[in-house]
């Protein structure tokens, strides 16, 4: 594996909010940008209005220095860094037909997701099924929105990987006067605190929903960020600043925010929707709905004490009723 640097070529594999502004900030730095969509009905919209037609529609590029691909084995063979923003539940799906090997390759995750039916991060599942090493593979944490990306908004990313040059390296190919980067070696906590929060957020929104109060969102998040901190902490031992902004600055905001789609996800939930409507309503895949199922059958091999996460799954796998499940809920939360 080179050096990385503005002449290595950089592909975003996705075509979502945050792989529309993850090629938004990339593209300040580089003189152009390799961009798998799968679609390509897609790609002919994209090029005829120069925006993403599905998402962060406000973002315009320059045409000339994008290249388009709807080959996964070609995007692969054309790239040195790999920049994997799909939905984790579609990540298979995604690389069903690929062929290219990609061990030599820089694989980055922005996905904060789990992969359901393996049960692993994003790291471990490339580790394990696609022969890329650790210190080959990083990983981009929040706290950070797409939609204030693409206003330009004052943002902050950690990049996390057990090579601290490299990471460093590719850290550079993301500031610019709106981002900033932070460099981490904790790529297992980060990505499961990536997974854990959205979980915690689909709880802040069942709350919401139900008109629970400031005061008690307060209390919940508290307990939120020692639930990851129990769970990460046994999966990963190492130390680690759970304050830091990878950890509990990506919880706070996707447990607040306005933008935040586990939020929203848990919010409809508390408002009286199913899971299958809430579903069909959303237009964009709220991660945390796959973590749930996935960290509650790894917590059977843990044990971790997981209060939010087993009334998380309890409402949404369950069938419980989220008004009963959140008031026991409350007597476990200090």
């Amino acid at each position: 594996m080179t050096e990385i640097n503005e002449r290595s070529r950089v592909a975003i594999i996705g075509s979502g909010s945050w792989a529309t502004a993850l090629a938004k900030i990339l593209v300040y730095n580089l003189p152009e940008l390799n961009w798998f969509i799968r679609k390509q009905d897609t790609i002919d919209l994209f090029k005829k209005f120069r925006h993403n037609p599905n998402y962060l529609r406000s973002v315009e590029f320059e045409m000339s220095r994008i290249n388009f691909y709807s080959d996964i084995n070609e995007v692969v063979e054309n790239s040195d860094i790999l920049v994997f923003v799909t939905p984790s539940a579609f990540l298979k799906d995604t690389l069903k037909h690929l062929t290219v090997p990609i061990g030599e390759r820089y694989v980055v995750s922005a996905i904060k997701g789990i992969v359901p039916d393996e049960n692993l991060v994003v790291g471990e599942f490339f580790h394990e099924f696609y022969q890329v090493p650790f210190d080959q593979f990083g990983v981009i944490a929040g706290p950070c929105h797409a939609e204030e990306v693409a206003r330009d908004l004052l943002s902050y990313l950690t990049i996390a990987s057990p090579d601290v040059k490299r990471a460093r390296q590719f850290a550079m190919l993301l500031e610019s006067p709106s981002i900033r980067t932070h460099i981490s070696d904790d790529i297992w906590g980060t990505e499961y605190s990536a997974v854990l929060k959205n979980i915690m957020a689909i709880a802040a929104g069942i709350s919401h929903g139900l008109r629970y109060g400031d005061n008690f969102q307060a209390v919940l998040m508290s307990n939120a960020i020692q639930e990851i901190k129990r769970f990460v902490d046994t999966v990963h031992p190492i130390t680690r600043d759970i304050k830091s902004s990878a950890y509990l600055g990506d919880l706070l905001v996707t447990g607040y925010s306005q933008f935040s789609r586990n939020r929203a996800f848990g919010t409809m939930i508390g408002k009286g929707y199913t899971v299958r409507s809430t579903i069909l309503e959303m237009d964009m895949i709220a991660e945390g709905y796959y973590a749930t199922k996935c960290i509650k059958e790894l917590n059977n091999q843990y044990h971790v004490n997981m209060p939010i996460t087993d009334s998380v799954y309890n409402i949404i796998y369950e069938n419980i009723s989220p008004a009963i499940e959140i008031r026991l809920l409350t007597e476990h939360l200090r």
